[in-house]
């Protein structure tokens, strides 16, 4: 239950203030769309996407869904204040993202639960912040498969980094879901579904 003196108010105020700022985060777009300007997931269509990796990989690794699911709605964050850096940029550019998650929180009623997730997130020593860095890097295998599939050739170009990336990986589920990317056509899940050619009216025609 919710107090009603000033210092409350302020609060909410500042929630209202950190939610307008979340909603910008459809607007920050990967830098890995430089490579070519292929038009890439933004950082919410990508965190959207972990969200339910990770979700799918907790279920199967009985860690604590709930708190996968807030580590993987906070993992990229801060990008709304430093932006995103791709695996070249990373190499020159100087990114504060303690800075920038402290200052985001900072008087909303979520400030001591998002800084302890956040800590979490960095030590990655809990099988949930293990959860999440393995998702992160799966739509990544996810969204190359795809651009893959409509004739975009970078996944050729990084086939042997992705591979590196496997060796990465924490979890048993996450290295099934790897190989199962990779031997997958990602438009199986229209053509070979229920439709009207598999179960419609097109089907014996």
């Amino acid at each position: 239950m919710f107090n009603s003196d000033r210092n409350d108010s302020d609060r909410l105020s500042r929630d209202t203030i950190f939610l307008y700022e979340l909603g910008t985060l459809r607007h920050v777009q990967r830098t890995w769309r430089q490579f070519g300007g292929v038009p890439y997931a933004n950082v919410a269509e990508h965190t959207l996407r972990v969200t339910w990796i990770a979700m799918m990989i907790a279920s199967r690794e009985g860690a604590d869904v709930a708190k996968v699911i807030q580590l993987a709605l906070l993992h990229d964050v801060a990008e709304i204040r430093t932006g995103d850096v791709n695996y070249l940029s990373r190499l020159y550019a100087d990114r504060h993202e303690d800075e920038a998650i402290s200052d985001m929180v900072n008087g909303t009623s979520l400030e001591s639960d998002l800084a302890k997730l956040w800590e979490e997130l960095k030590l990655r020593e809990s099988l949930e912040a293990k959860i999440v860095k393995d998702a992160d890097a799966l739509d990544c295998d996810l969204e190359l498969r795809e651009s893959e599939a409509v004739g975009v050739s970078l996944l050729g170009a990084l086939r042997e980094t992705r591979d590196r990336a496997f060796a990465r990986l924490y979890t048993d589920t996450a290295r099934k879901l790897f190989a199962l990317i990779y031997s997958t056509d990602p438009h199986s899940w229209h053509v070979d579904g229920k439709n009207r050619m598999t179960a419609g009216d097109w089907k014996d025609s």
